[in-house]
């Protein structure tokens, strides 16, 4: 046995006007010690979370900051192993070209090589051609010597 009761409209207006109007006054009879206290602990553990996150904020900003830091000394480390890839580069340069010098002073050694090789030739076949008229010459004196040594002895035994 269902009974349904219909309201009108007016009624139902003065029902919602009077809860409306006695609501607070029936909480605060309901709401013992026990519930204040949970209000109250509730409201500081909601501002101690809100500490802790401005804390948390500041950390994080902290550690932004280090980090900005950190790649500020990375960056300046980075232009440092530039530069000195730069001067290594201009070593190599001037490795190079100290190469370059000691391969044209090598091709100059070879030169003055095979100019003393030529000379030494040239003075060999020289002191060759000079040794050479000077046994023909030793000769051609050593048979006339010989001849007049002759002749002198046979005018002695003649004469």
């Amino acid at each position: 046995m269902e009974t349904t009761m219909e309201l009108s409209h007016e009624t139902l207006e003065s029902i919602g006007h009077y809860v409306r109007n006695n609501l607070g006054s029936w909480l605060r009879e309901v709401t013992t010690d026990r519930d204040i206290q949970l209000y109250e602990r509730t409201v500081r553990v909601e501002e101690e979370l809100k500490a802790q996150r401005d804390l948390m904020r500041q950390g994080f900003e902290l550690t932004e900051k280090r980090f900005e830091q950190m790649e500020r000394r990375f960056e300046q480390v980075d232009k440092r192993f530039e530069q000195v890839e730069k001067r290594f580069e201009q070593v190599d340069k001037r490795f190079e070209q100290v190469e370059k010098r000691f391969e044209q002073v090598d091709r100059r050694f070879e030169q003055v090589d095979k100019r003393f090789e030529e000379l030494r030739a040239d003075m060999n076949a020289r002191f060759q051609d000079m040794h050479s008229y000077s046994s023909r010459w030793f000769a051609v004196i050593s048979i006339v010597l010989a001849a007049l040594t002759i002749a002198v002895t046979v005018s002695n035994f003649v004469g």
